[in-house]
């Protein structure tokens, strides 16, 4: 059978939604069937079982995921220096909580790795892979820091994330970036202090807005 590359991205993208709203026990073929609108065994025609539908979810998510080329030339065309980086967090942080469903749905694809030994094959695969390109990304770019720097703020930024999206009244918005500026101040040297990183209390970078 021929199948439609158009149908199969509908039926992740409704699998994604259905992940999201009603965790990994929800994930049904007949449920996103009908989250897609499409008759019902459509699904079950694209994906030979549920393990391929969420690895499938997990690749489609980081898809999804992936920055707005002219914002990041944007961005990369002032100064390379921290406030640039804090910048670049502060729309990573945004542009990942924009996509509520997706990120929700890899928290529980990543519950889920635990109890299905392939899954977390595939997404320590996926996920050491954008980690990596991310550190060869800002190293080549010429920002600063070096790898570890890349590493604290990727895990500093995901937890954040997942405090916004799962409990969004612990801290407001400005407060979320507010934080964001902090982590990279606190991770990052002031230009001139030779390592020794500036501490100036949050919220005092001229820029606060990911």
């Amino acid at each position: 059978m021929v199948r439609n590359p158009q149908r199969r991205a509908a039926l992740v993208d409704a699998a994604i939604e259905v992940l999201a709203r009603e965790g990994a026990r929800g994930l049904t073929f007949r449920a996103v069937d009908a989250e897609a609108q499409v008759p019902t065994g459509t699904a079950s025609n694209y994906f030979a079982d549920r393990d391929v539908l969420f690895t499938q979810v997990g690749g489609r998510i980081y898809q999804r995921l992936e920055p707005d080329a002219a914002l990041v030339a944007t961005r990369l065309a002032g100064p390379r220096d921290r406030e640039q980086v804090a910048h670049l967090m502060r729309d990573l942080v945004d542009r990942v909580t924009a996509f509520r469903s997706g990120y929700l749905a890899l928290l529980e694809l990543r519950l889920e790795a635990t109890r299905r030994p392939e899954l977390r094959a595939v997404l320590t695969r996926t996920i050491r892979a954008d980690v990596d390109a991310n550190i060869t990304y800002h190293l080549d770019s010429g920002l600063p820091g070096d790898a570890t720097t890349v590493v604290l703020l990727y895990l500093a930024m995901n937890w954040l994330i997942v405090e916004r999206l799962t409990l969004p009244d612990v801290f407001t918005e400005e407060q979320i970036h507010e934080l964001v500026t902090a982590v990279v101040e606190r991770v990052l040297p002031a230009e001139g202090t030779d390592g020794v990183h500036d501490d100036r209390p949050a919220g005092s970078a001229k820029n606060l807005r990911k």
